[in-house]
């Protein structure tokens, strides 16, 4: 009995501590349904209304028709219409499309002739879905109106851009850069002042003339250099074990390494100004790496996602840069042509080192 009485004592001990620790009260319960709602909501494995321009060099009633067909399929969402296939693969390049149509001058015959295609897709292979959902297109059945109802599946060719061969190091090396740097990135900074609280390290700040601002950014700069020796170590092994290409410049991948480097050191400050332990610090980051990876268009395409995931994937970090990646490093893209990317990555870590200086304050909490 008194054995059950002291193991009775531990267990209210531990609850009353769970109910004040609020913060890890709402991780037992935010957790879980966060998951249930990402995994419910917002992961759509049936891809739809990829991002797609057209050239129609035929423009005649067969492909009009090709083209309204296609429509139906829904997979597709057709934004814009271009004169040349070289208009389709700058389009491609810059990531303002998934997926190219070329419709040749001489389509009509082309669809009586079974030995040749009638159509071309381009397809941006930077993206490792956007292939898999190409070949089931080309699967659809298209029906042409030239006087039989067969379907002509095998008159589409796939032509799968900046990953030819369709290696999967390719595709996945380049987001995982950004999901490496986003773990390590927010996890060191968060734990940083959280650590110093802990061991009391803060006090001696107290006393400092050292302000806010210059505490954080002091903070940050050691981890811009621990987050490029990462970079350059991720860029070694992806080419010397997989043979990942660097087709743009390396420099512009650095700059946009150091935007976004900047931008989760900027969020790992915020969390460690809200958590008041260590392990408080690591389950925030946790917490925010799973969005990092399901929303970003890391392993989904990003423009198969319902709006409202669309919405919430543009907020972090993550997703800015993995477009300025596998367009840099696959697409051969420059800086400057990604630049909305850029801005967005500035704009996120303006607001969150501004968060975190307001929310710092040079006392023990």
């Amino acid at each position: 009995m008194k054995s059950l009485s002291r193991l009775l004592a531990i267990i209210r001990k531990e609850v009353r501590q769970l109910r004040r620790d609020r913060l890890t009260f709402g991780m037992i319960v935010g957790i879980p349904v966060i998951q249930m709602l990402l995994f419910g909501y917002a992961i759509n494995t049936d891809v739809r209304n990829l991002r797609t321009a057209i050239a129609d060099q035929a423009n005649t009633h067969l492909s009009r028709q090709f083209v309204a067909e296609l429509r139906e399929t829904q997979v597709v969402d057709i934004i814009e219409f271009v004169d040349t296939p070289a208009a389709l693969d700058k389009r491609l390049r810059l990531g303002e499309i998934s997926i190219g149509v070329v419709i040749p001058h001489d389509f009509d015959r082309r669809v009586l002739d079974p030995e040749r295609p009638a159509v071309q897709l381009l397809v941006d292979g930077s993206d490792p879905t956007i292939s898999s959902v190409a070949i089931q297109l080309r699967n659809m059945p298209i029906a042409f109106d030239t006087g039989t109802s067969a379907p002509r599946n095998h008159n589409i060719e796939i032509r799968p851009n900046y990953n030819p061969e369709r290696r999967t190091p390719v595709n996945v090396i380049p987001g995982l850069m950004g999901i490496i740097l986003t773990l390590t990135m927010m996890m060191f900074t968060a734990v940083a002042i959280v650590r110093e609280r802990e061991r009391g390290n803060l006090e001696l700040l107290i006393n400092t003339p050292v302000s806010s601002a210059e505490l954080m950014i002091g903070k940050v700069i050691p981890y811009i250099v621990i987050g490029m020796i990462q970079l350059a170590l991720i860029l070694v092994v992806g080419d010397l074990l997989f043979q990942v290409p660097m087709r743009g410049s390396v420099l512009d991948l650095y700059l946009a390494s150091g935007a976004f480097i900047a931008a989760n050191l900027a969020l790992g400050l915020v969390i460690s100004t809200i958590a008041k332990t260590q392990f408080q610090a690591m389950q925030m980051t946790i917490f925010m790496l799973m969005p990092s990876i399901l929303l970003s268009g890391f392993v989904f395409p990003f423009a198969g996602m319902p709006r409202f995931a669309q919405l919430l994937g543009e907020i972090l970090p993550v997703t800015h840069f993995i477009r300025l990646t596998r367009g840099i490093m696959l697409r051969e893209a420059g800086l400057m042509e990604l630049y909305p990317e850029l801005v967005a990555l500035g704009l996120f870590t303006l607001v969150a080192m501004t968060a975190a200086a307001v929310r710092f304050t040079k006392r023990l909490d």
